[in-house]
């Protein structure tokens, strides 16, 4: 069972004993140090398509795009690893976009709701359809990637049932979602939005106390820590990272995207789900070892079940990204969205036999997905070379963690 790496840690050397070199303590951070890795790629990406595109990668609207266009593939990541970590997978995301994207056009143009209304249809629909789909998968015992490949072809098939044209003409509101911004009501400082420069502020404050408080409870129960230089070089490096980019985005045209506040609230509160909750300790268990969970008194069924209504909602809340980015529902949305979203949780550190992954990761992996998508297009690289790259991308990160796992001898 993998819920933390941190745990099976040897605890700090008592008095007298032999110094442990560096690569041993490189070594013992286990996957706190491919966690670097993973964040160290994403730098390296997105150094390497900053040169090539001479310096437009980084432009401050283009990064304010990056995450605009990319924000389903993080929101639908989330809910995807916790699947993946449980030891499952779920094909049917991208049509389940497509579907509830159509019913909440339709109800917003046909029926005259308001847009809150409508979003909060949209969102029940997508917990309706992973409460069915979990059904199946938890309580009658089908493989969840039968279920969701039948899933797939359901819900595209209803999709074109129900967008059987294009469903335009919503609200201005509703597409501020996905395209709008922030209202400025700070003014600027130096031609930056001072409300991104807050929030970028308060993101650090608080990613560097909950660091601290955290390396302070592994401390209390005498578990292994990082180093005092490499804690605090890594808390350096984050405020680095989310410092360059709060400026960056605070020079872009609207300052901080509404849909990236929405992603980062989902990230807060969904790595607070698995890392401190009794069901996200479930989760890693049974991705663990299921039978072993089991045994333990852990209700498998139950934890099954909400993992796909989870990832369902979750669907919900991309499809509506989605629609908004769009301005209208079309029954081609959503196609492939499932694999950008596996693809972004095994580049992001999650293991093909579940048990081991992290949200944090799979927003990185989605990330960098991201990062190659723009890179690309903006070099004009034509779009089946693009899906090519990707490709060999997931397949070298996936081979790159069977190959770690069998030289820890974990296989």
């Amino acid at each position: 069972m993998s819920t933390t790496t941190d745990v099976n840690l040897p605890a700090p050397n008592p008095p007298g004993a032999p110094r442990v070199s560096l690569g041993q303590r490189l070594q013992g951070l286990g996957g706190n140090a491919r966690q670097y890795g993973i964040f160290g790629a994403l730098v390296v990406i997105v150094l390497l398509f900053q040169v090539l595109t001479d310096g437009k990668l980084l432009l401050p609207n283009n990064v304010a795009a990056l995450f605009q266009q990319n924000a389903y593939v993080m929101i639908l990541a989330i809910g995807m690893v916790m699947v993946i970590v449980a030891g499952h997978i779920d094909l049917s995301v991208g049509s389940v976009v497509a579907f509830v994207g159509g019913v909440v056009a339709m109800t917003m143009r046909d029926f005259d709701l308001p847009w809150v209304v409508a979003i909060l249809i949209g969102l029940a629909l997508g917990a309706l359809v992973g409460a069915w789909q979990g059904f199946w998968v938890a309580y009658v015992g089908i493989p969840a990637f039968i279920v969701t490949l039948a899933g797939m072809l359901v819900f595209r098939g209803l999709a074109l049932v129900v967008v059987g044209e294009t469903i335009a003409g919503l609200p201005a509101a509703f597409i501020r979602i996905s395209k709008g911004s922030l209202p400025n009501f700070l003014g600027f400082l130096d031609n930056m939005d001072v409300v991104t420069l807050l929030i970028g502020g308060l993101a650090v404050a608080a990613i560097a106390l909950t660091q601290v408080r955290a390396r302070r409870a592994l401390r209390k129960h005498d578990l292994h820590v990082e180093a005092v230089g490499l804690f605090f070089t890594k808390i350096a490096m984050v405020a680095l990272g989310i410092g360059v980019l709060t400026v960056i985005l605070s020079l872009s045209a609207g300052g901080t995207p509404i849909v990236l506040v929405i992603v980062g609230v989902l990230v807060v509160a969904y790595s607070f789900l698995m890392g401190r909750t009794v069901f996200g300790r479930h989760i890693y268990a049974i991705g663990g070892n299921r039978a072993a969970a089991a045994l333990s008194g852990v209700n498998t069924r139950k934890v099954d079940f909400w993992i796909f209504v989870n990832i369902g909602l979750l669907a919900g809340v991309a499809a509506i990204v989605t629609t908004a980015r769009a301005g209208a529902a079309i029954a081609a949305a959503g196609n492939n969205f499932e694999l950008d979203a596996i693809a972004a949780c095994f580049i992001g550190g999650a293991a093909v036999t579940g048990g081991i992954g992290r949200i944090s990761g799979a927003i990185v992996g989605a990330l960098i997905m991201g990062v190659l998508n723009m890179g690309l297009s903006i070099l004009s690289v034509d779009p089946s070379w693009q899906m090519a790259i990707k490709g060999m991308v997931l397949l070298l990160a996936v081979a790159f963690d069977l190959l770690n796992k069998r030289r820890a001898g974990t296989q």
